[in-house]
């Protein structure tokens, strides 16, 4: 009996070492899916948290925060070294100069004017590139991606789209949208912090 129970032990680890690793397991918000790690510039990210973007009771978009080094900080996010990636999955259409217009609101919002006019040229850039997208549908991916010595680097749908927008400075105010203190919502801050 002994014999056969550990024959039967054996054949089952046998098995086991047989069935495929499975895949990275994935977050999910208002049926938007998104994978708790991932790889941007050579560096394994994770994902910090998820939220929603609500406006007027309509869902607007799901939001992603990935990160080297997870934290329940906002502070401890904007200022963490190293590549990031907001995420963000559109839940509905929205035109480019409303979703550029929410940007510059954020930003604004969440800086001196003396920071928002060190700011200006690079914020130009941005707009130039949202303005190009012309459309954000229902759907699109719209990734924000930090790359060290590069800058941020805007990709729909996984396509880069213009040029990177230099400086570690302008992606964390692009962060502060959503993590500082004045956050585009309450919900969605809590939610990119994990909470």
């Amino acid at each position: 009996m002994i014999r056969h129970l550990a024959i039967a032990a054996i054949v089952g680890l046998m098995c086991t070492s047989l069935v495929p690793a499975t895949p990275a397991q994935a977050a999910e918000l208002e049926s938007v899916r998104m994978a708790d790690t991932l790889k941007l510039a050579s560096r394994d990210l994770t994902l910090n948290g998820m939220g929603l973007r609500s406006r007027f009771g309509l869902r607007v978009y799901v939001a992603g925060l990935y990160v080297e080094k997870r934290s329940g900080n906002a502070a401890d996010l904007i200022g963490q070294p190293g590549p990031k990636r907001i995420a963000i999955s559109m839940k509905r259409n929205v035109d480019a100069d409303t979703f550029l217009k929410a940007l510059e609101e954020g930003v604004a919002a969440n800086h001196t004017a003396q920071q928002s006019a060190a700011l200006k040229d690079r914020m130009a850039r941005l707009s130039e590139v949202i303005l190009s997208i012309k459309e954000a549908r229902q759907n699109d991916l719209l990734d924000l991606d930090f790359i060290p010595d590069t800058g941020t680097q805007i990709q729909v749908n996984g396509k880069a789209v213009g040029t990177p927008i230099p400086g570690e400075d302008f992606f964390q105010a692009l962060m502060r949208i959503w993590l500082g203190d004045k956050p585009v919502q309450d919900g969605l801050k809590t939610g990119l912090l994990g909470k």
